[in-house]
């Protein structure tokens, strides 16, 4: 989950991108970016779910955030340090629902990484931007588009084999907690400047998930060697693809933007059969691809222009 669904948001100059710029050429295609971004944050889940039996979901969730905490605290330190002066309580609760569904967007994906394979998972976790994408346009089109990712859906929990229910379920709760992350991003961005609304966030999202995360992971936490790891991941799936996506929405449309990251399910799913030996069904990678051109259709779709950062 990328930091630049909720496009325009954390863009702006002196943003998160201008600042972590030097990790990404400017004569790097945007699409290349785009698609290294999305094939970072996949081998980062990969690498999650391949150290489950090490380190449990909830405790590499911790992880990650912490990680994204650190990096973007670092950021932001400046403004931080003003930020309860600085905003008004209705930005500070909006900011910290914001870290909330971040949170729970996390652990939902990461507890459906545990039950089912990867690329199921993320498919089905497309449901809730789709569903975003779908409700802005109001164009009666799309529900054709709704139509198909929804038949995707019952053909993956119909696809063959075991397929876990609870791992689906966990999925579909990702999913909606990704489009509540989406709308909280959107009014994060209006009312925080720079990196100080997502810091904000990630600091609460990081507490949310302590209690659970401790008691999860127990003494692997202590262990270097997975310390080491968590935090790989938590580089692999937060602050790489988020500077090299947002590099990117600096230079591209935000509909081909759309449409190049509706290719990340059938790149989670080519993360599971490389990296986790997770051989899906023809039936289940028909699903993937009607997953796949429903939300690279409803990207096609008319976008108002995003107001400039201000």
């Amino acid at each position: 989950m990328a930091l630049a669904e909720a496009p325009g948001s954390y863009g702006g100059p002196g943003g998160f991108a201008a600042r972590l710029r030097p990790l990404s050429s400017g004569m790097v295609p945007p699409p290349a970016l785009i698609l290294l971004g999305i094939l970072s944050l996949q081998v980062g889940a990969g690498l999650a779910k391949h150290l489950f039996d090490q380190m449990p979901p909830s405790a590499m969730v911790l992880m990650r955030l912490l990680t994204s905490a650190v990096v973007l605290g670092f950021l932001a330190r400046k403004a931080l340090r003003s930020v309860l002066r600085d905003h008004s309580r209705k930005s500070l609760l909006i900011a910290a629902g914001f870290g909330l569904s971040l949170a729970l967007m996390n652990f939902s994906i990461y507890q459906s990484f545990a039950r089912i394979p990867l690329g199921m998972a993320v498919t089905i976790e497309f449901l809730g931007p789709l569903l975003i994408s779908i409700v802005a346009s109001r164009r009666a089109r799309d529900l054709l588009w709704a139509v198909l990712a929804g038949a995707g859906v019952v053909m993956l929990a119909r696809g063959g084999g075991d397929v876990d229910p609870v791992g689906i379920a966990f999925a579909l709760l990702a999913g909606a907690c990704w489009a509540a992350y989406i709308l909280f991003s959107a009014s994060t961005g209006q009312r925080f400047s720079g990196t100080t609304g997502l810091a904000v966030a990630s600091v609460v999202g990081t507490a949310a998930i302590l209690p659970m995360g401790v008691h999860a992971g127990g003494s692997a936490l202590l262990d270097p060697e997975l310390l080491l790891l968590g935090i790989g991941v938590g580089v692999l799936s937060s602050v790489i693809p988020y500077s090299l996506e947002l590099e990117a929405l600096r230079r591209m449309p935000a509909r081909v933007f759309g449409i190049l990251m509706s290719l990340e399910p059938a790149v989670a799913a080519l993360v599971g059969v490389v990296l986790l030996n997770e051989v899906l069904t023809g039936r289940q990678w028909v699903a993937i691809v009607c997953v796949v051109v429903a939300c690279a259709g409803a990207a096609l779709g008319p976008q108002k222009q995003a107001p400039a950062p201000g």
